[in-house]
Parts: C-alpha cells; structure tokens; sequence
C-alpha cells in the first residue's frame, strides 16, 4: 500500500494499522494508549497540525473516530544519531540503476538505532532521490555491491530478477585456511546445502533437519600467513581467501556455511560463537564481502556485471 505522505528527510512515513474495535473512540486515544506514555504532547501537536492521515491523504483530528480508518500515516520523531565513519562510494548511476559499494558498519535500511545513518536514507538525501529503493539488502556487517532501483516504473523489472533466482552473486572471506580442531578436513570446491531457519526474536539463524533450503558453493583460492591480529595469542595464523557463490539468500547464510565447516569468518562475531555485544570495532570489521554481481539487464537486454572496488582488511597483502 503506498504512503500518501512523501519520503521526509530520506525518511518513509509510518504506517499504523488501527484496530477494528475496543476501549479506544478514536483514533488518537489509540495512538495514546500506545505512545502516550513517551510523548503526549507531541501526538496531539500532530493531530492538530493535520500532521497524521488516513487513506487519500485526509488529515486525522482528534475526534476522528477509531473505526473511519483501517491505516494512519504519520512521520516519527528521530531521535539524533552520530555518523558513522564510512563512506558509500557509488560504482554506477544511470536512470533506472544506482550501484554502490557499502561500507561495513552501514546498514542496508533504516532499523533500530539505525535510521539517517543507513545506506538508503544516507543515499537518498545525497543524491536527492526519494524514490530510491534497494533491490536486495546487504548485513551491516558486510560491505560490497548494493543494487538500488532508482525509477518506480521500470523497478518490477528488476525485482522479478531476484524473485526468479536469475542474478548471479559472488562474495569473498577471509576465514582458516584449515578447519578448527573437532572438524573434517574439507575438500575444495565444496557445496553446503542445508536446512536454515532465522526467527525475528532471535540473533542467530540456525540449521534444522529438514529438506534443504540453503545452498553455498565454496572454493580456496589462495592461503596465507595472516597478521598479529588474525591470532589470539598474537601470533598470527593461516589464513586463506575464499570465493562464496550462494544459490539461494538466506539471513546469514554464508556466515553460518563458512562456520558449518569450521572455517568460521575472521571477525565475526556471531558464529560459530556468540560474543558479548561490545561496541563496533572499526579496525576489525567482519572479513566478508560481496564482490560481484551479474545478470541480464532487463530494460538494456544485455549482460552487466558490476565488481566491488573495496579489498578485505585480513586479505593476503598485495604482492610486489
């Protein structure tokens, strides 16, 4: 359902779904019996200012009653945030794409204590575009390319290139060269497929019996001394780079395929273990990241491929 409210500051206009009844007249005694409690004064502000709506635009008052609606827009107050020190550096613009390399630490979308500082709102106000939408989402944690689609009526074309599985993903991590003690050695290339299930209320995905919905191809493409810091004792250890072809999208699934093998990535700090929330590290951001993409350009009818131009941290240092 489409906001009749613009985007405001990079920002998209929330949407309340209200409720068909119950001990509310209308719908600011809702609003107040969810929010009241934070800001009183300031839903009542909106209400007067006509600064919440309904359906078609139509400015809300407070004696709108509970049941004229089923969906309010409203813009929330943001709370102030301290920008991150990365930056997005844009691959390729054009009137239907824009390409860029996300920094680690940036989110894909606004979330949580996250909003200004995401890739899409950060995008939108610089390039002054508010129609800009992603067309897939990378972690916070994982930098490289990020597809964005930057023109509404050309944007189905592309969506049905992922929904059909016909874009062609390749990332790169810097993991062990050998796996932790406990594990197989591992043959390369090497495929994972497996079940995997991630729950809203829960950090980490897991792996489950079932049919397998999941599915990574592994390959080693060279080893390495790592340094100082690739080592807990400080001594460094062996490290390898690994090139990670997902055939399906799942919430972290090469974090979980690379850990399966006991090759966990460098820096991560979910699995194979979950570590004390701590502030971000940037010296040490997680050792993963998406290097290309390609596929078929819908509107142009010709292969495209775009590469990222950021190189991992633990990578093997470049060779005289």
């Amino acid at each position: 359902m489409q906001s009749p409210l613009p985007v405001r500051d990079g920002v998209n206009a929330t949407r309340l779904r209200l409720p068909e009844g119950g001990p509310w007249d209308t719908a600011m005694d809702y609003m107040m019996h969810r929010w009241g409690h934070i800001d009183p004064q300031g839903i009542e502000d909106r209400f007067d200012a006509g600064e919440i709506v309904g359906e078609g635009g139509i400015p809300l008052s407070r004696h709108t009653r509970l049941e004229d609606h089923t969906f309010i827009w409203y813009y929330r107050t943001l709370p102030p945030e301290t920008r991150l020190p990365v930056e997005i550096n844009i691959l390729h613009q054009d009137g239907h794409l824009l390409v860029v390399d996300k920094p680690h630490f940036l989110p894909t979308t606004p979330g949580g204590t996250y909003i200004q500082e995401s890739a899409l709102v950060r995008l939108r106000n610089q390039l002054e575009l508010p129609d800009l939408i992603p067309m897939h989402r990378l972690d916070r944690m994982t930098a490289g390319v990020l597809l964005f689609s930057t023109n509404p009526q050309t944007r189905g074309k592309y969506q049905v290139l992922f929904e059909k599985r016909q874009v062609q993903k390749e990332y790169e991590c810097v993991s062990a060269a050998e796996p932790a003690p406990g594990y197989p050695a591992v043959e390369f290339p090497v495929v994972v497929r497996n079940r995997m299930t991630k729950s809203r209320s829960y950090l980490l995905a897991e792996v489950i019996d079932g049919e397998p919905n999941a599915e990574t191809r592994i390959e080693r493409l060279e080893t390495f001394d790592g340094g100082p810091a690739a080592g807990a004792d400080g001594a460094g250890q062996r490290l390898a780079r690994y090139r990670l072809e997902p055939h399906t999208g799942k919430t972290h699934q090469l974090r979980v395929h690379m850990a399966s093998l006991g090759l966990g990535i460098v820096n991560d700090a979910f699995y194979p273990d979950l570590l004390d929330k701590a502030p971000d590290n940037y010296a040490k951001p997680l050792q993963l990241l998406a290097r290309g993409i390609r596929f078929v350009d819908p509107v142009y009818g010709r292969p495209v491929e775009y590469r990222s131009s950021l190189e991992l941290s633990e990578a093997a240092p470049v060779r005289p």
